[in-house]
């Protein structure tokens, strides 16, 4: 969304410090006051509360004397940013009154007359604004700032307020989609882990099983690949490349659609990595992501700290992916390493399954096919919505496109 001279009728070139009421940050030292009564629940929101972009889940528990919460005091439409650290530029829009102050590692905006806080949100999750805080930042790689009075500095093209509600409106809509595709794939994957539990969960080994149940190693039943990395110094292994690669970051998406990038055919030829199908499942066995575990929903390469697990005819991948998912804490138990703790293919190979009769198998697998299948085109779905609304807001912003029958879409 750059800023250009040709604007529509009727549209201002302005900044954002033109467009709010105040910009400040907020508490530097939180006292914890015994003048505060329990009941009042007044909590603290930070850096880290932001970014998991969801409504005030997990609160800061540190109290604050009450003459400080009026002035710090969180309402609707107050836009929160991170302003430091590997945070910095992370953004929540506050919905609604909330019985809470913020933190200083996070600046306010709260915006006037001229604004309206939706739209504004919406260009604070453009990649404009995300390219504007980079370029602003000082300090240190690990450790970056941003200074409110440069914040304020981000040049605006800015519509009438109904125009802005009405793109606001739009924007929003594609967002309220993909939040309702994303709960639906929660519930679903959390009913067919319900049967999981009910049906499989209560056995363990040494237990005396069911007629037709039996123990076995994961290796000794399924496949399972260690990924490899293409030499970075080989261009011919990266550049123009068509085939999915994916890191061990990648393991903490819901699902994985779409490679972290792309490798070559000799890439793949002239490394350890392997192209697997989708439907396997893939754990992350070293570091931060240790542990971690997804599906893929693409054929897919991916690195050496992932271990990919493929179905078969008789085992598939639904159970291996419920079965993973709650045996996981038992598989990484005995990671090893200090600093970077770790597992290899051998520790998941030797993990003792226990296996149900052939029927019971089945019927799991009849029932939970289809709600990975639905869950497959809800993702797919999903990213088809945020590919269109992100193609399209830059285009509403810079009023490249332009809202039909604005009044009608913001009285709707």
């Amino acid at each position: 969304m750059e800023v250009e001279n040709n604007i529509p009728e009727g549209w201002i070139e302005t900044t954002l410090g033109d467009i709010v009421d105040s910009a400040n940050t907020g508490l530097d030292a939180i006292k914890r006051a015994p003048i505060v009564e329990e009941e009042t629940g007044i909590k603290c929101f930070r850096i880290q509360d932001a970014s998991q972009k969801k409504a005030f889940i997990n609160w800061g528990n540190t109290k604050v004397e009450d003459r400080n919460f009026k002035k710090f005091q969180l309402i609707k439409g107050d836009i929160l940013i991170a302003r430091t650290g590997n945070s910095i530029g992370v953004h929540f829009l506050v919905k609604n009154n909330l019985k809470s102050v913020f933190n200083n590692g996070l600046i306010r905006l709260r915006v006037n007359e001229k604004a309206d806080f939706e739209y504004l949100y919406k260009v604070i999750e453009s990649n404009y604004f995300k390219r504007y805080v980079q370029s602003i930042a000082y300090g240190t790689s690990t450790q970056p700032n941003m200074q409110i009075n440069a914040l304020l500095g981000l040049e605006l093209k800015l519509p009438p307020l109904p125009e802005q509600k009405a793109i606001a409106k739009v924007l929003t809509a594609f967002d309220d989609k993909i939040e309702l595709l994303q709960a639906q794939n929660k519930t679903l994957e959390t009913m067919a882990q319900t049967i999981f539990k009910e049906w499989f969960g209560k056995y363990q080994i040494g237990d005396d099983l069911p007629e037709g149940w039996r123990i076995e190693k994961l290796g000794d039943i399924l496949e399972t690949y260690l990924g490899g990395t293409p030499s970075k110094r080989k261009n011919e292994y990266w550049d123009n490349g068509s085939i999915p690669w994916i890191n061990s970051g990648e393991v903490n998406n819901f699902r994985i659609t779409e490679g972290t990038t792309l490798i070559t055919k000799l890439g793949l030829e002239k490394s350890a990595t392997k192209l697997l199908p989708k439907g396997t499942v893939v754990i992350a066995i070293t570091g931060a992501t240790l542990g971690q575990y997804s599906i893929l929903e693409i054929e897919s390469c991916f690195n050496q700290s992932v271990v990919g697990i493929v179905g078969n005819d008789k085992i598939k991948s639904s159970f291996i992916y419920f079965w993973i998912a709650n045996n996981i804490h038992a598989i990484i138990r005995n990671a090893t390493g200090g600093a970077q703790q770790h597992i290899n293919k051998e520790n998941v190979n030797s993990f003792e399954m226990i296996i149900p009769s052939d029927k019971l198998l089945n019927k799991f697998q009849c029932i939970s096919e289809p709600i990975m299948n639905k869950i497959t085109n809800n993702e797919f779905e999903t990213k088809s919505l945020a590919k269109t609304r992100d193609i399209l807001l830059p285009k509403l912003m810079s009023g490249q496109v332009r809202v039909n029958n604005i009044k009608q879409t913001t009285n709707a």
